[in-house]
């Protein structure tokens, strides 16, 4: 009997730790899984910021002690001076992962570190264990991850595009070249192995905490990188890359719904000669004040007005016939003349003028460039005609 019994617990003892045991390796397994799926999404998320960073050649920020100007940019027009005395400084998609490392280690303890076995900053040379990665990777390995002992981590390679040569092209990389790679750190606290009910529920719980966070933090950033990316910085009025994409969607809509849409360019008088009398500073808030107010002279929400380029500006009126959008353009030409901004170079009346170019889309237009053809080409025409007059297309 007792031996019977001695069995008896003996195997009850066995079957308890064989479940304990193939519970724990399930557990591990889900783990692993877990925390492999929350580096890849951090990685995606960097990745995706990344993108929009190089599509857009980089974006200016304000120079401050924190966002200090890059000194590893070349070639390119880094910082921009502007008249209260702060700079603009172009930040490109290296120097804003850092950027969001610094801000995800503060908020939630992530460290995320952009590295290359040929870094051009020093503080981008690999750690050790991101060393043997990075080998690995060149031997054809897709990604990495793996428990540490205060956490997990996660690496992927970066693979070298077009927009990358401007920086690294010295360095005889070509598209498609494994660059390096981004490794993602994140904390992992170790769930006690007794109550493995909850174990399985915990782990994933914490990994989309983690994911819903650092993932809304940088949205956040992605948000207001993309907001400053739609303005022009020097008037504060729409950029022509955001108004050219307003007026894509606009002309789809007028075509559908069969309702016309006015375009007016408008371009400074004289403006050279502007500069050249009273220097760029009075240059730019020239500038300034006639984009203001041409901006206050729209009226509804979906009337758009942008910089065009140097001293052109663009309208876009939806909905609005072009005798209406001709009277629009005679009015802004009177309020500009109002300002009475001296200018003595202008010939005729000795004050800051400007001409404009009005035209509708028409049944067969091809495509919205034909409508900005034929403004420019009206604004042309009254620039050749005299100046400080509103022409319209026909």
């Amino acid at each position: 009997m007792i031996g019977k019994i001695t069995l008896l617990a003996t195997g009850w003892i066995l079957v308890v730790l064989f479940s304990w045991a193939w519970e724990f390796a399930h557990h591990k397994k889900l783990d692993e899984e877990a925390m492999l799926k929350s580096g890849r999404a951090f990685f995606q998320q960097i990745l995706l910021t990344r993108e929009w960073n190089a599509r857009h050649g980089g974006v200016y920020v304000f120079a401050d002690a924190s966002t200090p100007p890059n000194p590893y940019l070349k070639g390119v027009l880094r910082d921009i001076p502007l008249e209260d005395n702060r700079t603009l400084t172009l930040v490109n998609p290296a120097y804003m992962t850092r950027q969001l490392s610094e801000l995800a280690e503060n908020y939630d303890g992530v460290q995320i570190h952009i590295t290359s076995l040929k870094p051009i900053r020093a503080g981008n040379a690999p750690y050790p264990w991101e060393r043997k990665v990075l080998a690995a990777f060149y031997r054809g390995e897709k990604e990495y991850g793996a428990f540490f002992d205060d956490g997990y981590r996660y690496m992927a390679p970066l693979y070298t595009r077009k927009s990358c040569l401007q920086c690294h092209g010295e360095q005889g990389y070509e598209v498609g070249d494994i660059r390096g790679a981004i490794s993602v750190t994140i904390p992992h606290v170790k769930i006690p192995l007794l109550p493995l009910g909850g174990g399985h529920l915990l782990i994933a719980l914490i990994g989309l905490v983690v994911i819903l966070l650092v993932g809304w933090r940088l949205r956040r950033a992605y948000r207001a990188l993309e907001e400053q990316s739609m303005i022009d910085p020097l008037t504060g009025i729409a950029n022509r890359r955001h108004f050219m994409k307003r007026l894509n969607e606009e002309y789809q809509r007028e075509r559908r719904e069969k309702q016309p849409l006015a375009l007016i360019m408008a371009d400074i008088d004289s403006f050279k000669a502007y500069n050249d009398t009273y220097g760029h500073i009075e240059g730019d808030r020239c500038l300034q004040k006639i984009s203001h107010t041409m901006q206050k002279a729209l009226k509804r929400p979906g009337d758009c007005i942008a910089r065009y380029g140097g001293e052109e500006f663009i309208i876009m009126l939806p909905n609005t016939p072009i005798a209406n959008a001709t009277r629009f353009a005679e009015a802004l030409r009177h309020h500009i003349e109002a300002l009475k901004i001296p200018h003595k170079s202008s010939p005729g009346t000795g004050v800051v003028t400007v001409s404009f170019g009005v035209a509708e889309t028409v049944d067969g237009d091809p495509d919205y460039e034909t409508v900005i053809r034929r403004a420019d080409a009206a604004l042309y025409e009254a620039k050749a005609a005299g100046r400080n007059r509103v022409i319209t297309s026909v």
